[in-house]
Parts: structure tokens; C-alpha cells; sequence
């Protein structure tokens, strides 16, 4: 039996992925703007422009606007749908944290719904049940670049007169049912942070159909300028969320590798599963939910210890790694169980006294914490099929150990 690496053994992957990929022409774009001194982008126009209209056509979109951050992008849709202190917003537990942050920030109150646990994407067949009076959004994570199910989460918007803004900072060229990810709800957020699938180091979009949506993030995120107004005149309460001439640059290039690039990921997730899944203890999160394209920025596993000799998730995910796959065991706690909303530091005026997050409970999501979720990172789903078979063998190497 071999050994495992984390004991001292060979590992069964010797191969770096690199991230980002770029080249010369990534290199010369940069390079331009330097030379040219036109660095900033106090209008929004120049390569910022022309990126949110490609981006915003690539997505089947209207309207793009671009904005510093994944984060930020959230916000400003958030505000410009006309939420108000007190309102309430859905969102998953099992997320990054901005997901629900950025709620709070807009003096509302995020209320968890869990995941399905064949997806981990928001479960459609929980959210009626927590829309009150008070709920004004729905905003569904298309977590790991998994798309939800749009048509049931629309249903329901539309049902209870709600807005949908889609996060799909880890879903930048997915599809359901052939339409891309983003562009189904009323807006959709993207995150251009140095990890996601679309990168410039930093920054972010919103992609909308709606012409009054689009109007007030563009004023939001340029000090509260309107269309037609003055430099020095300001209608809304905006501020400066514009990314620079480099960072636009840099997307167009990167743009152009996309749609490769999310074929590769996607066939190579396809394969991967279906080696995985022979594995005993492994399972795979399932597709057939309506995804045309999936982008996995992150592949996902489920581990069942049982099967692996009770090794716990964290040290079966150590062990992987060690053997050279770039995996982690993923978030070790739901949003609710962060400090931030177990001890209210919410710094907001607008929160109700009754609001208690130590009472929530989401059973999917805590086993995926605890338990199950295991990652592989976006920058190895790259990979070739020899690479895919590699991660397999090395699941293998470790089951085999556990026996």
C-alpha cells in the first residue's frame, strides 16, 4: 500500500496550477494605459465603458455597471431596488459572508434559508415559508458556480412582488436552461476578486434588464452624478466605487479566454464525478437542476467519514492536499454562527431588538460545514484529464490507507 504524503510518502500530483493566466497581450494592455498617463476613469468611459457593454452583451444583459468590488456590487443593487431600513432579505447561509454583510450594510436583516443538499444552493422549497411582511429580496448564490433553480426562485419573486439579485461571483460565463447566470433575476452581481474565474485583481459588476435599476447604480457608484448633471452636482447618496482604466484593460483581454476556459472546467467537473463517484464515501454534487454550463469555480464533494475509517473531514482534506491537489475543507460554520450575527455587531440603526441569530438553525448547511463539503479550487478544474485522474487516485490512495 503506498504511503500517504502527509506521512511521508510520494505525492500522487506534482503539477502547479498556475493562476491567473495571462500573456503578452494581458501584459501589453497594462502597458498602454501606463504609458498613455490616462490612469483614471472619472467619467466611466474608455476601456471601463467598453468592457461593461461587452461584459453586459456577453451576458445577455442591457445594462452593465462596474463598481470595486463583488461585494459592493451587491450593495448597489440592493439599494437601487428601493430597499429600506428594516427590510428583510433572503439569503443562504452557506456563502461568503459579503453575501449577507452587504444586507446589513443597507440597514437590513438578512434571513437565512438553507441550501438543497444535492446543490447547496438557496432550497426553493424553504424560502415561502420565511417571507414575512417585512421581505423585499431574494438573493440566491450560485454557489461554486452551481446555478440555482432560477425558474422556482422567480416563481416565487414574482408571487410575492420580491426582487431577485443573483450572486454569482463564483458563476462568470454559467447558464441555466442556456440563459447566463446574472442575467436572469433583476440584476446580477460578479465579483472580479484575484481567485474568481474572471479576474483583475479586484473589482466588480452588476448586469440588469431594468433601465431604472441601471440609472441609480450608475449614480451610486460615481458620488451620486446623474445622467445629463453637472461634475459637481449630486442627486443620490454615492460614492466613489469606480474602477480604474487598468483593471478594465485587463478584463477585456481576460474576457477573451471565458468561454474556453468554462468548457474546460465544466467537462473536466463532469469527468471528475464520474471517477469520484465509484469511490465509496464520495459523492459528488449532482447536476440535472436546470445548469447549462457549469463554471465550479469550485468542484465540490460530499465525505462520509464512515466510510474513511472515522477520519475527520478536516484531516481527510489535509491529507488530499497533501498529496497535491489543490482541495480545503471549505467553510467550517454557517454566516449565522459568525461572531458578527451571534453578537449582533451589526453597527446599524435599523436591526430589530427581536432579531436573534443564535436561534437559527439550517441543517443542510451546518453538515456541510461540519461534516461533508470538501473543495477542489477553480485553477486546477484547468487541468487535463490525466490531472482529473490524478485527484482521483489520490481519494483513492486515501481510502485505501483508511482501511
Amino acid at each position: 500500500m503506498k504511503q500517504l504524503a502527509i506521512n511521508g510518502g510520494a505525492k500522487m500530483v506534482k503539477k502547479n496550477f498556475a493562476w491567473p493566466v495571462f500573456d503578452e497581450r494581458d501584459v501589453n494592455a497594462v502597458t498602454d494605459i501606463a504609458k498613455s498617463g490616462q490612469w483614471a476613469n472619472p467619467d466611466c468611459k474608455g476601456y471601463v465603458e467598453q468592457f461593461e457593454k461587452e461584459f453586459a452583451a456577453y451576458c445577455g444583459s442591457r445594462y452593465a455597471v462596474t463598481c470595486v468590488n463583488g461585494s459592493v456590487a451587491i450593495r448597489l443593487a440592493l439599494i437601487a431596488s428601493g430597499v429600506r431600513p428594516g427590510d428583510e432579505v433572503i439569503v443562504p447561509p452557506y456563502t461568503f459572508i459579503a453575501t449577507a454583510s452587504t444586507v446589513l450594510e443597507c440597514n437590513c436583516v438578512p434571513v437565512f434559508v438553507d441550501i438543497h443538499p444535492d446543490t447547496y444552493n438557496l432550497d426553493p422549497s424553504k424560502i415561502a415559508a420565511a417571507i414575512t411582511p417585512r421581505t423585499k429580496a431574494i438573493i440566491p448564490v450560485h454557489f461554486a458556480g452551481q446555478a440555482c433553480d432560477m425558474d422556482a426562485i422567480m416563481a416565487i419573486a414574482e408571487r410575492f412582488k420580491l426582487t431577485v439579485i443573483e450572486d454569482a461571483a463564483h458563476a462568470h460565463g454559467g447558464a441555466y436552461k442556456d440563459r447566463k447566470l446574472g442575467s436572469i433575476g433583476h440584476a446580477g452581481c460578479f465579483s472580479f476578486q484575484s481567485s474568481k474565474n474572471l479576474n483583475a485583481g479586484e473589482g466588480g459588476i452588476v448586469v440588469t434588464n431594468d433601465e431604472r435599476l441601471y440609472d441609480m447604480m450608475n449614480s451610486l457608484r460615481n458620488v451620486g452624478r446623474v445622467k445629463g448633471g453637472q461634475w459637481y452636482e449630486h442627486h443620490n447618496l454615492g460614492c466613489n466605487y469606480r474602477i480604474t482604466q487598468f483593471q478594465a484593460a485587463l478584463l477585456l483581454q481576460q474576457l477573451k479566454r471565458l468561454d474556453e476556459q468554462t468548457r474546460t472546467r465544466d467537462e473536466n467537473g463532469k469527468y471528475l464525478a464520474s471517477r469520484l463517484s465509484t469511490i465509496p464515501g464520495i459523492t459528488p454534487l449532482t447536476r440535472g437542476h436546470g445548469e447549462t454550463a457549469h463554471t465550479h469555480h469550485l468542484f465540490i464533494f460530499k465525505y462520509d467519514k464512515s466510510q474513511f475509517g472515522g477520519l475527520s473531514k478536516k484531516q481527510f482534506a489535509e491529507a488530499l492536499a497533501a498529496e497535491g491537489v489543490p482541495a480545503f475543507m471549505g467553510y467550517p460554520k454557517p454566516l449565522y454562527e459568525q461572531p458578527l450575527f451571534r453578537d449582533k455587531n451589526f453597527l446599524c440603526y435599523a436591526i430589530p431588538d427581536h432579531v436573534d441569530y443564535t436561534n437559527v438553525r439550517c441543517p443542510v448547511a451546518e453538515r456541510a460545514c461540519s461534516e461533508e463539503a470538501v473543495w477542489i479550487l477553480q485553477h486546477a478544474m484547468l487541468g487535463t484529464r490525466q490531472d482529473m485522474d490524478s485527484f482521483a487516485e489520490a481519494v483513492a490512495k486515501i481510502y485505501q490507507a483508511s482501511k
